[in-house]
């Protein structure tokens, strides 16, 4: 089935129409971030650099760690920026550019989503790595595509919204859990964490400016919910998309985050740039050994 140029939009140098990457420039290995500086972070580590390209938020440079080879990739803020960036990274390495159909053999993409993040408990320590075992979609992205509930757990959604008394204003939350395959090679050293990927940073996160929230015990309803050994660790803005998008579209996926405000203490540091240093340094070393 040939896709149509209004559906999946090809620049004239053969780059996918946001990312401006081209499909022989995308490594199997992918990190995303959400600061467009920080891939030039990451990119002090490694060697073999192929290029960097940059296209408003969408920043992207290709090169080596450890001798494998992996793409550095800036979403910009929100699970929308992450909708445009899965969906073509997923086209870069499943569509043929030429014929505009799908390939006849899948390509699975390894993506990891490097953050920083808000925890909501007491006993996680501002600078912990947590990793995203559960996102939790309050945006709404999934329930677009079909089939959604065919990858999220339904009975874990269902016993959340019955907790929080879910505002039916609201969009349904989905629980997709990350890839197995990442959740293993990060157990050991991050907290386990069930991640709200909040469409906002303030009222949708709790946080009250001028504005009311339409669920005022918001942050102690999340703070207390309990399902089969989870709970609700930490608030961020993409992870939800990363993980939803990649079981949908057939690639392993995960998001670690560095904490570096804690909401139950209503404490933070401004200063976190060395232990975001550090979680990068965690997650190339994991990524590739």
């Amino acid at each position: 089935m040939r896709i149509p140029e209004s559906e999946l939009i090809i620049n004239d140098d053969g780059s996918a129409f946001h990312i401006h990457l081209r499909p022989e420039e995308l490594a199997d290995i992918v990190i995303l971030v959400g600061d467009p500086g920080r891939v030039e972070m990451v990119g002090e580590y490694l060697t073999d650099i192929e290029f960097r390209h940059s296209s408003r938020e969408f920043v992207s440079t290709t090169g080596k760690y450890n001798g494998k080879r992996l793409t550095v990739l800036s979403t910009g803020i929100g699970t929308d920026n992450c909708d445009i960036v899965m969906t073509e990274l997923d086209a870069l390495a499943n569509v043929d550019f030429e014929t505009r159909e799908p390939k006849e053999t899948h390509r699975t993409l390894t993506i990891l989503r490097i953050g920083t993040t808000g925890a909501i408990h007491a006993d996680i320590p501002l600078g912990s790595p947590i990793f995203s075992h559960y996102s939790v979609g309050c945006d709404g992205l999934l329930n677009w595509y079909a089939n959604r509930m065919e990858i999220t757990d339904i009975e874990m959604e269902e016993a959340f919204k019955e907790h929080v008394g879910w505002n039916r204003h609201l969009p349904s939350p989905y629980f997709v859990k990350a890839s197995e395959k990442l959740i293993k090679r990060f157990e050991d050293c991050t907290v386990k964490g069930v991640t709200i990927s909040a469409p906002g940073f303030y009222g949708p996160q709790g946080r009250v400016v001028r504005l009311g929230l339409a669920m005022p015990d918001m942050l102690e309803k999340f703070e207390s919910f309990r399902y089969n050994g989870y709970r609700i660790t930490n608030f961020e803005m993409e992870s939800s998309a990363v993980a939803g998008l990649a079981k949908h579209l057939g690639h392993e996926a995960g998001t670690v985050c560095c904490a570096i405000a804690n909401r139950y203490l209503k404490s933070s540091n401004p200063d976190y740039k060395p232990q975001v240093r550090k979680l990068v340094e965690l997650a190339l070393e994991r990524l590739t050994r």
